[in-house]
């Protein structure tokens, strides 16, 4: 079989790193530009780190129905969607319990160590607080409700990016990686994408890591070990606990799951670390191919995920392929 020349562009967005792999190397810059203005269009409407995002004004504005962008309508459709498939376990409105927890900021930004700080659980608002019109494209927030996207919004990001992205490749196939939520649209290289599969997306490629690999949709993966920060002897993290408004205290240190698009394996991903021990019901439920890993770094597969010795072979054969799933 013809080897498949890939080139590759990296660099930072959204707080994360991003990656974009193609299958026609020629056409890489035409890519790379493509994703950059999609990339930039969903941190105009959705980010709630810039002071002049669509996002930040929307939540500046309770009480008052507000008509939004069509891009915002679809990141809130999105969010409020993945609360009820997973009856709230990925809320949008944790906002203010996010912000409380110290998550202020670009994540860069964010200060690893600091002061202690004292949180109290607090039911978060809930998704059902939100009026939205799909069709009206209006949106009212509640006052003292604040609308967190960054989950979903940038795993939409990835599925929208690769898809503009594989409009100029001529046939050709592309990967967007961002933070570690991969979509890939296009003609895939012969033997699918190859991803590695570990706790920190900027893992140096190696060898010895796991590795699954994809033709279609997306892979996410949401973990408690890398976007964590501290606060006097307090270990605080990114994702959030609706039930109690604090970081969730989950089982699984790290979920990955595959999917028919990115945004559906990010909600799943995240659901898992929320529901804890009841993720691997859930998600088996549902048919995802998904990799846990708990605290100990014992490895859970589920749903046709690759067993260890296969993944591990996955850069050469084409055994561990995996088929997404729609949630």
């Amino acid at each position: 079989m013809t080897t498949t020349i890939l080139a590759i562009a990296e660099d930072r967005a959204l707080g994360g790193s991003l990656r974009i792999i193609v299958t026609r190397p020629r056409l890489l810059a035409a890519a790379r530009a493509a994703v950059d203005e999609v990339v930039a269009a969903i941190d105009m409407a959705a980010s709630r780190f810039r002071e002049d995002s669509e996002l930040t004004r929307l939540n500046a504005t309770p009480d008052r129905v507000v008509k939004v962008s069509l891009l915002l309508a679809r990141a809130i459709e999105i969010a409020l969607r993945g609360a009820e498939l997973t009856e709230g376990a990925v809320d949008p409105t944790v906002g203010f319990a996010i912000r409380l927890a110290g998550y202020d900021a670009d994540f860069a930004s964010v200060p690893p160590l600091g002061a202690s700080i004292r949180l109290v659980a607090n039911r978060i608002p809930g998704w059902r607080a939100i009026r939205f019109s799909s069709a009206a494209r209006t949106v009212v927030i509640p006052r003292g409700v604040e609308l967190d996207l960054g989950a979903t919004a940038k795993a939409l990001a990835s599925d929208l990016a690769a898809a503009a992205a594989a409009k100029v490749l001529e046939g050709g196939g592309v990967l967007v990686s961002l933070g570690g939520d991969i979509a890939v649209a296009g003609e895939p290289p012969p033997y699918g994408w190859t991803i590695q599969v570990s706790d920190d997306s900027r893992a140096a490629i190696s060898d010895s890591e796991e590795a699954v690999s994809i033709t279609s949709g997306g892979l996410a993966t949401s973990g408690i070990t890398v976007r964590r920060w501290f606060r006097g002897q307090t270990t605080l993290h990114h994702i959030i606990d609706p039930a109690t408004g604090l970081p969730v205290d989950s089982c699984w240190r790290t979920a990955t799951v595959a999917a028919g698009n990115c945004v559906d394996a990010n909600i799943a991903s995240t659901a898992a670390i929320v529901m804890s021990e009841h993720a691997p019901a859930w998600l088996r439920e549902r048919g995802m191919a998904a990799r846990l890993v708990d605290g100990d770094g014992t490895i859970l597969r589920l749903a046709g995920w690759p067993d260890k010795r296969r993944a591990r072979r996955a850069r050469t054969h084409a055994e561990s392929k995996l088929i997404p799933k729609i949630l």
